[in-house]
């Protein structure tokens, strides 16, 4: 079985556990902020082996391009196969490094411009303009009748989840075999998701089991219950620690758009009102300035960070032959 050590699209489950552990011991877990050196989570050694970010910027952009070269020839091939005609991608070998993005969620003057990073968000502000996506594929489905269009783009990227899978409390994991030509041209050049194998998905749900419960960890609920009495007194109630803050300016961004309606291909069929959008960067900003007081009212930062690092050293100890496993089997491919 090759498990893949790769930069390309990771499962649900591997995205939460790669987000919660990866950065997990720093305030980003928590709260959108980037932490110290000195803060890094105990599992980061575990997880960047697992999908390369233990690789240098220039390294990581060769291994991506390289990645979507291979992939996008083979989706061609596939595609042709189903009786299509597919350009390859060649502006998806195009990727940035966020390392000259200012993410600064701790510092009062970047909260008060950006708020959570949101609805105004400094990545968006620094993609160069001459590198805006053009689908080369276009204009050939602009040529195919509703019906054509909706088969391409099935032969592509699979069909839709249906909404049952998709509202509520749904969980939907993704499943190269079900996503297309893209899904099995993915899963050739890059491998399997570690989190997918079956050797090592029931390591991945027990790491994300670990961050299921967090509230549950030792000294999590006072230090949670003591942030919640600040933005009470400041007004902002309603959310039990910070990462629902900032959920909740999220969740409402992602449903102005979700009510704009989806295309056949999952793109957003027009924009939301402009008017409502700048008014939620406005409350966004004023809940972010209140977080950002009451974490330090509270010493959240350093406080979560201690926590974390326990429980992640603890998780370490009870399953250090599956993380080493696990290591192993993706650097010797």
């Amino acid at each position: 079985m090759r498990i893949r050590r790769a930069l390309t699209p990771l499962s649900a489950a591997a995205v939460l556990a790669v987000l919660l552990s990866g950065c997990s011991g720093s305030e980003e877990d928590a709260t959108g902020a980037s932490g110290d050196a000195e803060q890094e989570s105990p599992l980061t050694e575990y997880l960047s082996a697992a999908y390369g970010a233990d690789l240098s910027p220039e390294e990581q952009e060769r291994q991506f391009a390289q990645q979507q070269r291979e992939t996008e020839e083979l989706v061609a091939q596939c595609m042709q196969d189903e009786g299509f005609e597919y350009r390859p991608d060649t502006s998806a070998t195009v990727s940035f490094s966020g390392e000259d993005i200012e993410w600064e969620p701790d510092e009062r003057e970047w909260v008060a411009q950006y708020g959570y990073g949101a609805v105004t968000s400094p990545m968006a502000e620094e993609t160069p303009a001459e590198h805006e996506y053009v689908d080369p594929n276009a204009d050939y489905v602009a040529t195919l009748s509703e019906s054509e269009q909706t088969a391409f783009y099935e032969a592509l990227h699979g069909p839709m989840p249906d909404e049952e899978e998709t509202s509520g409390d749904a969980s939907f994991e993704y499943d190269w075999t079900t996503a297309g030509c893209y899904g099995a041209a993915q899963h050739e050049v890059a491998g399997e998701d570690p989190a997918q194998s079956e050797e090592f998905k029931p390591l991945f749900d027990a790491l994300n089991e670990l961050y299921v419960d967090m509230a549950s960890w030792p000294g999590m609920a006072e230090l949670d219950a003591e942030w919640t009495a600040c933005m009470d007194a400041a007004g902002h109630g309603g959310h039990a620690n910070p990462m629902e803050a900032t959920d909740s300016i999220h969740q409402e961004l992602n449903a102005m758009y979700e009510n704009v309606g989806m295309s056949d291909e999952g793109l957003a069929s027009g924009e939301p009102d402009q008017a409502a959008i700048d008014a939620l960067g406005e409350r966004e900003v004023e809940l972010a300035l209140a977080d950002l007081d009451c974490r330090e009212e509270t010493d959240y930062r350093e406080r979560h960070a201690e926590i974390t690092r326990q429980i992640e050293q603890q998780f370490i100890d009870d399953h250090k032959t599956e993380l080493d496993a696990m290591v192993a089997a993706v650097q010797q491919d």
